[in-house]
């Protein structure tokens, strides 16, 4: 019976490396690993933190190699939102299960706690990432990483995070900054909202500034071959679907543009649609208002066109993949043209936990007043600028590429 499953796996893996996106100019943290044989991890017990994302550049599943990895002993998962398949819809309780490919243990860290419990981590002595981020505050698998660091540092366990490329690339840096008040799982860190960095890196940051307490002992496994002028595009990788509402390698541009507005209440973004994030909408809103505010902008590589759909009224956008713009600008843009004029406004009709969520994506509830003043989105935007630059600062020491 053991012989026939490990003939099976082996199958698996080929038939993995038969459908491999060919010409990938990067090698992740999981190719280094196994191309070192796996040897910073040898004579560890393992805790992964993963989910369908966790592959190698050939497209085979990190949690199977480190199942058969000589000298290393898989002894459970750990899953983020979305779940271990990716398939759970955002802010879905998720369950913990037993993994039918590996037989181990699938603990959920997005059901009865963010956080590995000490029971979950019994037999542990070294938890590893591999998940795949999309470089912005909000998206939470950057959050499990803060919440797994921690409970590392708690219980003494050494932390290694096999790195991955960040699909915004690693120059783009800009959005509001977090206030202490609104930290949450959807801001764990005090970065701006797009902060580009590796997952390798904010982890660096995390335990060289105390953001995660007590500090672990940590390790990152690089890349090679990436740089942080690439593009998804320029490494050559297979793109996998983070999560349900991130399904191309372009997505992430999209989710920072739109996705923070789209906590507000009477706002369309297409999520759950093919479309998800590539439109701008409010109920009762006007296409010639986020149009004027657009030509204002004018921003490089993006085009607007008036959208339209039942009482639902504002923009579809086109984000070409090198575009330099910045995109949590054109939220910003977008949200002043949908509220102008409004009565109640779209923050006066978005109270309670709706509310709550757009400030925490945010990281600051300021802009609600900064509008009622009639304050213009490109002072709005100025306003980050001093932010953006500490962090550049900041994260100088920390990075690895």
């Amino acid at each position: 019976m053991l012989e026939s499953r490990k003939k099976n796996l082996v199958l698996c893996l080929v038939f993995w490396l038969s459908v491999a996106r060919a010409g990938a100019t990067v090698m992740l943290g999981i190719d280094v690993l196994q191309q070192e044989d796996y040897a910073p991890l040898r004579g560890k017990r393992i805790g992964l933190i993963t989910n369908q994302t966790g592959v190698n550049s050939e497209g085979v599943k990190t949690r199977l190699l480190l199942a058969h990895a000589p000298g290393v002993k898989l002894v459970a998962l750990f899953t983020p939102e979305h779940g271990l398949d990716g398939t759970e819809l955002a802010g879905r309780y998720v369950s913990s299960r037993r993994d039918p490919l590996t037989g181990r243990m699938a603990w959920s860290l997005y059901g009865p706690t963010r956080k590995p419990t000490p029971e979950m981590l019994a037999g542990i002595d070294t938890l590893v990432y591999d998940m795949q981020d999309i470089g912005c505050r909000s998206y939470t698998y950057i959050s499990t990483l803060a919440k797994c660091m921690e409970a590392a540092g708690e219980k003494g366990i050494d932390v290694v995070v096999l790195d991955r490329p960040n699909p915004l690339g690693g120059e783009r840096i800009e959005g509001p900054g977090m206030e202490d008040r609104w930290k949450s799982f959807i801001g764990e860190f005090p970065i701006p909202y797009v902060h580009g960095c590796t997952a390798g890196e904010l982890a660096r940051m995390a335990n060289a500034y105390g953001w995660v307490q007590p500090r672990c002992r940590l390790t990152v496994i690089q890349m090679r071959g990436w740089n942080r002028q690439m593009s998804w595009e320029d490494t050559g990788l297979r793109w996998v679907r983070p999560s349900p509402n991130i399904p191309y390698e372009t997505s992430p541009m999209y989710y920072v543009a739109t996705g923070m507005i789209g906590e507000l209440a009477g706002m369309e973004t297409g999520v759950g649609t093919p479309h998800a994030f590539q439109v701008a909408a409010a109920h009762y809103g006007s296409p010639q208002r986020v149009m004027r505010e657009m030509e204002i902008l004018d921003p490089p590589g993006v085009s607007f066109a008036p959208y339209e759909q039942g009482n639902f009224g504002g923009v579809r956008l086109s984000i070409e993949g090198h575009s330099d713009a910045n995109l949590t600008a054109l939220g910003v843009y977008i949200l002043a043209g949908l509220d102008a004029g409004r009565r109640p406004d779209l923050f006066a009709e978005s109270s309670g936990d709706k509310l709550e969520m757009f400030y925490k994506a945010y990281g600051s509830g300021v802009i609600r007043d900064q509008l009622e003043r009639g304050m213009s989105p490109a002072r709005i935007v100025a306003g980050w600028n001093g932010g953006v630059s500490r962090f550049e600062a900041e994260r100088r020491p920390y990075l690895l590429y």
